[in-house]
C-alpha cells in the first residue's frame, strides 16, 4: 500500500493541467453524440471528456475499454469515476478521522469501536435511516441534474449531452467564482488525481484491517514493537489470537490495549537502558 500511495503521490501533487488537458477541457465543452465511437482513451482525451496527467497525457487504459467506446459510455465512465474518487476522499478521511474519536462520550454514547470496518455495524438503526435518506436526496439531485429522462432517451442509463463529467453545479462557498479556467483547470485536476489517489488508498485501508483486525494507524505501531523489542512479544502474541478470524471486538480490543502498553512499557525501558538501537538491530 506504501509503494503505490508515493507512485500515485506523483501524480497526485502534479496538479497543474498540461497544456493538452487544458486546451482541450476548458476552452472547448465536449458534447458527447451517443452512438458514434472514441477509438482509444487518447481520442476521448482530445475531445475533452477524459483527463491524463503526467506521464500518462494521453489517459492510461491499460485493460482496453475505451477501446471503440460508445461516446456516451465513455462519458458515464468519466463522470463515474470522478463520482468514486469523491467518495473515497470522503471515506479515506472518515477512516482516519472515526478511528481517533471513537469511545468519545459525544460519539453514539461512546458504543462504536474498534477498526473502522466494523464501526457502521455498531451505530443505532435512526443513524442508518438517516444516512439513506441523505444518500437518496443525494441521488436524487444528480439524476435530475445530469440523467436524461429514461422514458424519452433512446435508452437507459444515458447522460446529457452536454454534462459536464463531475459538474453538478454543487459550490455552496463559491469557491469557483471569479477565477480564469486556467485555475479552475488546475483545481478540477487536482480533485481528479486525489479521487484516484483516495480510490487506492482506501482499497488498502480496508484490506489491512480485514486482514489484521486492528485500527489502522496503531496498528504498524503495535506490531513493529511485538516483533522487534523482547519485552513486548507476549502482549503481541495475545494479540494476534485474540484477533484472529472472527474476533470478539471487545476482546480483541482488550488485546490491542494490552499489547500497546506491553510495547510502550518495553520501549521506556529500552530507552533507559540506552540499548534501543542495539535490540532493534539484534532483531534484524
Amino acid at each position: 500500500m506504501t509503494l503505490a500511495i508515493r507512485t500515485l503521490r506523483v501524480c497526485a501533487s502534479s496538479t497543474r493541467p498540461t497544456a493538452k488537458s487544458t486546451a482541450t477541457t476548458d476552452k472547448k465543452k465536449a458534447v458527447v453524440t451517443a452512438g458514434k465511437t472514441f477509438s482509444d482513451i487518447s481520442a476521448a482525451v482530445d475531445a475533452g471528456l477524459v483527463k491524463g496527467c503526467a506521464p500518462f497525457e494521453d489517459g492510461l487504459d491499460a485493460f482496453g475499454f475505451f477501446n471503440n467506446i460508445d461516446q456516451a459510455e465513455a462519458q458515464r465512465y468519466a463522470d463515474v469515476e470522478i463520482t468514486h474518487g469523491r467518495v473515497a476522499m470522503l471515506a479515506a478521511i472518515g477512516v482516519l478521522v472515526g478511528e481517533q474519536v471513537e469511545g468519545s462520550s459525544f460519539l453514539f454514547d461512546s458504543q462504536v469501536t474498534g477498526p473502522a470496518i466494523n464501526h457502521f455495524q455498531q451505530v443505532p438503526g435512526l443513524f442508518w435511516g438517516l444516512l439513506g435518506a441523505f444518500i437518496f436526496v443525494v441521488e436524487a439531485s444528480r439524476v435530475q441534474q445530469a440523467w436524461q429522462d429514461p422514458f424519452v432517451a433512446d435508452r437507459l442509463f444515458l447522460l446529457k449531452s452536454d454534462h459536464v463529467p463531475g459538474d453538478y453545479g454543487f459550490d455552496p462557498l463559491s469557491l469557483g467564482d471569479g477565477i480564469s479556467d486556467e485555475e479552475l483547470a488546475r483545481h478540477k485536476m487536482g480533485e481528479l488525481n486525489n479521487g484516484r489517489l483516495a480510490m487506492i488508498a482506501i482499497s488498502g485501508m480496508v484490506g489491512q484491517e480485514l486482514v489484521n483486525g486492528l485500527n489502522l494507524l496503531p496498528a504498524d505501531d503495535v506490531m513493529g514493537l511485538g516483533f522487534r523489542l523482547p519485552g513486548a512479544q507476549a502482549g503481541f502474541r495475545a494479540l494476534e489470537q485474540a484477533c484472529r478470524g472472527a474476533p470478539n471486538e471487545a476482546e480483541c480490543a482488550k488485546a490491542f490495549d494490552a499489547a500497546e502498553r506491553g510495547g510502550a512499557a518495553a520501549l521506556e525501558n529500552l530507552l533507559n537502558q540506552g540499548s534501543l538501537l542495539t535490540s532493534i538491530f539484534s532483531a534484524n
